[in-house]
C-alpha cells in the first residue's frame, strides 16, 4: 500500500505521505486512477449535500424581504428548469428538490475539486500552454514551462477549460449525473498513464522523474484495469466512449509536447488530465442529450432501482 501512500499524497492535500523518491512514488502510478476515483466519489458527495441543502428553508418564516429574494432568484435564468414547469421534481425516485442554482453548483464542485488537489494539474496545464503555444523554439518552451510565472496563452487555456467545466457539470442531467461525476477524475488520472508510457521524459530532473523509475507499462495495465472497472459499473458501456476521449485527449496532448520540445515533463502530465477531464465531461453531456440515463449505473437495474 506504500504505493497507493505515495499517490495520494502527491495528488491530492491528503497529509498521508511526504514527498520524496524514497517514499514510494516509483510505485504511486499505477494507483492514479485510484486516487482520482476515491476523489470522484468526494466530490460526487458534494454535489448530493449541494442539493438536499435545498430542501431546508433557510429564511426565517415572517421575512418577506428574503423570501421575495429568493423567488426572484429562482426566476433567473441560471437556474434549472424542470420539465413541465415543476419545481420539486423528483430526483433518483428518492427524495423532492427545490430548483437548484445548476451555474453555482458546477463552479462549487470545480472548486472543491482544485482544492483536493492543490491546483496541482491546473498549474501544469497554464504552464504547458504557455510554452507549447508561445514558445519559439525548444530551448525557449523549456525554460517557460520552469518559469513559475503565467503567461496570456495560460491564462486563456485555465478560463477556457474551467468554463467548460462549469457548464459541463451544469448541464449533466440528474439520471447520469453522480455516476460521472464518480468516474471522471479517475479516467483523467488514468490519462497521465497513456502518457507516461507513449512519450519519453524531456529532463533528467523533474517534478515526474520519481514516478519514471517503476514500469510505466505495468503502471498502465493496472491503472486501466481499475479504470476500465469502474467505467463498466458506474457508467455501463456507454461509458467505455468516455474512456476512450480520456486516452486519445492525454495521446494529442503528448504527442503535441513532442513535437514542440522532443518529450513531456510533468506540467505535461498535468495538462494531459485536465484537458481530458474537460473533454470527458463535455462528451458526457452530448452523450446524455437523448438519453439522460445513458451514463446511468448498471448497479442500479441489478438492485431493481429506477435511476
Amino acid at each position: 500500500m506504500r504505493g497507493l501512500r505515495a499517490a495520494l499524497g502527491f495528488l491530492t492535500i491528503f497529509p498521508v505521505a511526504r514527498r520524496g523518491p524514497a517514499t514510494g512514488l516509483s510505485r504511486a502510478p499505477a494507483w492514479f486512477p485510484v486516487v482520482g476515483l476515491l476523489l470522484g466519489v468526494l466530490v460526487a458527495m458534494v454535489d448530493v449535500l449541494f442539493r438536499l441543502a435545498y430542501l431546508i428553508p433557510w429564511f426565517p418564516t415572517g421575512a418577506p424581504e428574503l423570501e421575495s429574494i429568493l423567488t426572484g432568484l429562482r426566476e433567473a435564468p441560471f437556474f434549472l428548469e424542470f420539465e413541465g414547469g415543476g419545481t420539486t421534481p423528483s430526483v433518483h425516485g428518492l427524495v423532492e428538490f427545490q430548483e437548484i442554482p445548476v451555474l453555482l453548483e458546477g463552479v462549487v464542485l470545480v472548486a472543491v475539486l482544485a482544492l483536493l488537489t492543490r491546483g496541482l494539474h491546473l498549474d501544469g496545464l497554464m504552464d504547458t500552454y504557455d510554452a507549447l503555444a508561445g514558445g519559439h523554439d525548444r530551448e525557449r518552451r523549456l525554460e517557460i514551462l520552469r518559469d513559475p510565472h503565467v503567461g496570456a496563452f495560460g491564462v486563456l487555456a485555465v478560463v477556457l477549460l474551467l468554463l467548460a467545466k462549469v457548464s459541463a457539470l451544469a448541464t449533466l442531467p440528474g439520471e447520469s449525473r453522480l455516476w460521472t461525476i464518480m468516474l471522471v477524475p479517475c479516467l483523467s488520472r488514468w490519462a497521465i498513464l497513456v502518457v507516461m508510457d507513449r512519450f519519453p521524459y524531456v529532463r533528467r530532473e523533474g517534478l515526474g522523474t520519481p514516478f519514471l523509475q517503476g514500469s510505466s507499462r505495468r503502471s498502465l495495465l493496472a491503472g486501466s484495469a481499475v479504470a476500465l472497472a469502474a467505467t463498466a459499473v458506474l457508467t455501463g458501456p456507454v461509458g467505455l466512449l468516455l474512456a476512450l476521449a480520456a486516452g486519445l485527449v492525454a495521446w494529442a496532448v503528448g504527442a503535441w509536447a513532442k513535437r514542440r520540445i522532443g518529450g513531456v515533463t510533468g506540467d505535461i502530465y498535468g495538462a494531459a488530465c485536465e484537458t481530458s477531464e474537460a473533454v470527458v465531461l463535455a462528451l458526457a453531456v452530448v452523450l446524455t442529450q437523448r438519453d439522460p440515463g445513458a451514463l446511468g449505473s448498471p448497479l442500479l437495474a441489478l438492485f431493481g432501482m429506477a435511476v
